[in-house]
């Protein structure tokens, strides 16, 4: 059985679409490419795909993951190209490897996110990045299906920072852009618990809801607090096999 890992795509409209809407689409794509699916045991057997920290619905992404059991190999880029046609524009299929290597999923420790705050002015966003740094604590709510929960969102944010020199900021309006990364921990700190945080210590409120895109996710190094690219050991794996 042969598993390949796929990198995704959310953009434009697409963000809207919901984890389920995704699922129905993808598994319509694997028929249409005639792709040769795995199906799980019992009654109901399902087509064997892995999921990994799908982004919320209504965030665009550049990096989403998943995986999916094969019974008959493939070559990886032919079948993201193949799959990539059967996908409506905006969810595409960026990049697939052969896995070779464990624990995808473990590799998914943080995700790098762009929030661009149309109707705020740089300089406020740039003192409220501020104050949300120095802060020690962060105190955010969330409606859960349990009710309100109350969490310190600070300990997971590793970076949040403003970007100056963003090239599609407006230039006929105020418009802020903020990177943020952030640690995938539980409860899972999100974007919007950020924009919580930053309208909790320095009334910070964005006039329209924020234009929120995950641009990457992987394994957090924690020196230097990058996020490295979680297909990076599969790729290592095989052109470890083809020069040995």
């Amino acid at each position: 059985m042969q598993r390949i890992r796929l990198r995704y795509t959310k953009r434009g409209r697409l963000r809207f679409t919901s984890h389920r809407d995704f699922q129905r689409a993808f598994e319509r794509a694997l028929r249409r490419a005639e792709v040769p699916m795995a199906y799980s045991a019992g009654f109901t057997p399902h087509p064997k795909v892995s999921y990994a920290n799908a982004a919320p619905t209504g965030t665009g992404s550049e990096a989403e993951y998943l995986e999916i059991a094969l019974t008959a190999a493939r070559e990886p880029q032919t079948l993201r190209a193949l799959l990539d046609e059967s996908l409506p524009s905006g969810l595409d299929i960026v990049d697939a490897v052969e896995a070779r290597t464990s624990g995808l999923a473990d590799r998914l420790t943080a995700s790098v996110w762009e929030l661009r705050l149309d109707g705020v002015d740089p300089a406020d966003a740039e003192r409220a990045v501020q104050a949300f740094n120095s802060a020690g604590s962060v105190e955010v709510q969330r409606m859960t299906k349990n009710g309100v929960r109350t969490f310190d969102a600070r300990p997971a944010v590793v970076r949040l920072e403003t970007q100056s020199d963003a090239a599609d900021r407006p230039t006929d309006r105020a418009c802020a852009i903020l990177r943020l990364v952030v640690r995938h921990v539980t409860p899972a700190v999100r974007p919007d618990d950020v924009l919580s945080g930053l309208r909790a210590v320095a009334d910070l409120a964005p006039p329209v809801p924020a234009a929120v895109t995950r641009l990457a996710q992987g394994l957090l190094d924690e020196e230097t607090g990058a996020v490295t690219d979680p297909l990076a050991p599969d790729r290592e794996a095989a052109e470890a096999l083809t020069t040995a």
